[in-house]
């Protein structure tokens, strides 16, 4: 929960949709905002007067997503696509089959100019969907205001007018219909007024400013005010609410879209997927840039990796190089399709500004820690560069060491050194620290590399003083602060100062030299496990004639150790190298245990022995 609190503070103060997904990252809600990150804090935020419906969703959100829109209707739009796809559980009362509602030019003589929730391209010409009901029935009113379009459902063919068939009704009457049903209107002068209501459902609006204008200058001439002010009200009306949606557009069906933003390190790709001409799906990722490949190259990657479906048109910023040469690729420069292009762009933006911040912060916290522990070690500087040396060795034998890096208070692995002891016989921790803390920075020295702010040792007073005698063998004594800390106590000491340093538990500071000081004993370990198993593996194996090192390999391989070599059957063993050699094996490692028990040391005393060392 803290981790989605902490991703609420970055989310974007702009309209959109937002999605809640649950501990199996299944989609359970979907809803719009007019700014996103204020109605999804809103959910954290209440502590009262929430119904048991949202305290149950609240305590399943286990990661946000979102898609920013142009405007608040627009994400209105796409909250309902994404519900009628998706089917979100705690999106009850979405979940029918209402749809927005169109603008339909019929078909037919006289077409007549409706509304209607159902969309078929085969009854005529379609405008919108339109977000608002009341501002879809204000462009309706105002056209059959501005021209004598009819209401009725009368056939008006040649035949039945020709034969009177027809009545003029009240609309005729009182001035909304010109009357085609008697023949008092043409149909050529009925189509030139389809004609001007068609630029105004497709947002033409010159002719209708023409219009207004000129019957404005009319009614002022005349005296006319109120009536004038009406024609400009009627034109306020259309500009507010007379828009065909961009996220919806029934010409941009089976369509993807595909947008890359990038800076040097990284890339942001943002995918939108369009069905029947509704955003069904949108996803933008973080692409981390490993060999400065261009946005062309990772941009199609991305389409391979990120494409729902097979929409046989994609749109993108860049040229995308794809293996399925039916599916076109389009980089849009104007219309619907470009600014569908910005919407995506504008997606891919909002996450690479979210990333940064959270880099920032993070970088922020980092320095903060550095600071503390500054402070904790009265060092001269911010130890932006700190290496920490630990040994690893059983009873002497492949007596290894290791040093990590941490850069900024972050590891880095490349500059992880791994040593092995050369001039040490014996278990003597106190030698070998001396002899690789006098390698590693006289090949610094004889290299020019840079110096680190701090040395850490893990140990105690022996480690930290042959570590500084190899210091002063190289002049650099005095000149790197050097500490050791000791595993027990968590106690840090200076040299030449018998008293030790303690600092308190909770303190970044110390978390920090924790967390480097078990890095180095992890990396310690690791490797000379390695070097120890594979000692392990020569000595029980390969001293044998007739078993190699290839033969010795896949007989590790596939047992994983030489102590389930040991448990297993001669029927096992020869299934994997062959009748011959495993008798050989079998031979060897029954010698291998007799010899362990005459000594009274198991495999599992060793074992024992060096979770304790």
């Amino acid at each position: 929960m803290a981790e989605v609190r902490e991703a609420i503070q970055r989310l974007p103060d702009l309209p959109g949709v937002y999605r809640f997904y649950n501990a199996d990252n299944e989609l359970i809600y979907v809803g719009k905002a007019k700014n996103i990150k204020k109605r999804v804090s809103s959910y954290f935020s209440k502590s009262v007067g929430i119904n048991r419906k949202t305290l149950r969703l609240v305590s399943e959100i286990m990661n946000i997503e979102y898609t920013v829109s142009d405007s608040e209707f627009d994400a209105l739009l796409m909250e309902n696509n994404f519900i009628k796809q998706n089917q979100p559980k705690y999106n009850i009362l979405l979940k029918d089959d209402k749809t927005f509602p169109y603008i339909c030019i019929i078909n037919e003589r006289f077409p007549r100019i409706y509304y209607t929730r159902k969309y078929d391209p085969a009854l005529g010409e379609y405008f919108g969907p339109y977000s608002s009901v009341s501002a879809m029935k204000n462009v309706l009113d105002l056209i059959h205001k501005l021209y004598s379009i009819r209401t009725c459902s009368l056939l008006l063919s040649q035949q039945n007018i020709e034969q009177n068939k027809f009545k003029p009704c009240l609309e005729f009457h009182i001035g909304n219909c010109k009357a085609p049903c008697i023949g008092n209107q043409t149909e050529e002068s009925y189509l030139e007024e389809i004609d001007q209501a068609r630029n105004i459902l497709k947002g033409n609006l010159s002719i209708v400013y023409q219009y207004f204008r000129k019957a404005m200058q009319e009614s002022s001439a005349k005296m006319e005010f109120e009536k004038a002010q009406r024609f400009l009200d009627r034109l306020n009306t259309l500009e507010r609410f007379q828009t065909k949606s961009l996220v919806v557009n029934r010409d941009l069906t089976d369509t993807d879209v595909l947008t890359i933003s990038s800076i040097p390190e990284y890339a942001y790709v943002n995918y939108i997927q369009i069905k029947e001409g509704a955003i069904v799906y949108s996803k933008t990722v973080e692409i981390k840039k490993k060999l400065d490949e261009t946005d062309e190259e990772i941009l199609s990657f991305a389409a391979q990796e990120l494409r729902v479906g097979n929409n046989p048109v994609i749109l993108s910023n860049v040229a995308i190089t794809l293996l399925d040469e039916e599916v076109e690729n389009v980089i849009p420069k104007i219309g619907d399709k470009r600014k569908l292009i910005s919407l995506s762009i504008k997606n891919a933006l909002e996450l690479r500004k979210e990333k940064e911040i959270l880099r920032e912060g993070k970088k922020s916290k980092q320095m903060e820690t550095l600071s503390i522990l500054q402070k904790d070690l009265r060092l001269p500087a911010l130890p932006l560069i700190i290496e920490c040396f630990d040994n690893s060795n059983f009873q002497g034998t492949t007596p290894v060491a290791s040093m990590v890096r941490f850069e900024n208070g972050k590891p880095d692995k490349k500059g992880y050194r791994h040593f092995n002891i050369k001039t040490v016989e014996g278990p003597d921790d106190f030698a070998s620290m001396k002899e690789i803390v006098g390698r590693r920075y006289k090949r610094i020295l004889d290299e020019a590399g840079p110096l680190p702010n701090l040395i850490l040792i893990d140990g105690g007073k022996g480690q930290l003083s042959h570590a500084c005698e190899a210091l002063k063998e190289l002049d650099l004594y005095g000149k790197i602060p050097i500490v050791g800390i000791a595993k027990k106590l968590e106690e840090i000491y200076y040299p030449e100062d018998p008293i030790p340093l303690h600092i308190n538990k909770k303190s970044p500071g110390l978390l920090l030299l924790q967390y480097v000081r078990d890095e180095a004993h992890r990396f310690a370990i690791t490797f000379h496990r390695q070097k120890r198993s594979k000692a392990t593996i020569k000595t029980g194996l390969e001293d044998f004639k007739g078993i190699g090192k290839s033969t010795a390999d896949k007989l590790l391989r596939h047992f994983k150790s030489v102590k389930k070599i040991k448990e297993a059957s001669f029927e096992e063993i020869a299934s994997v190298v062959g009748n011959k050699k495993a008798e050989i094996v079998k031979g060897l490692t029954q010698t291998a245990d007799t010899s362990a028990n005459d000594a009274g040391e198991s495999e599992e005393g060793i074992s024992n022995k060096e979770q304790g060392m």
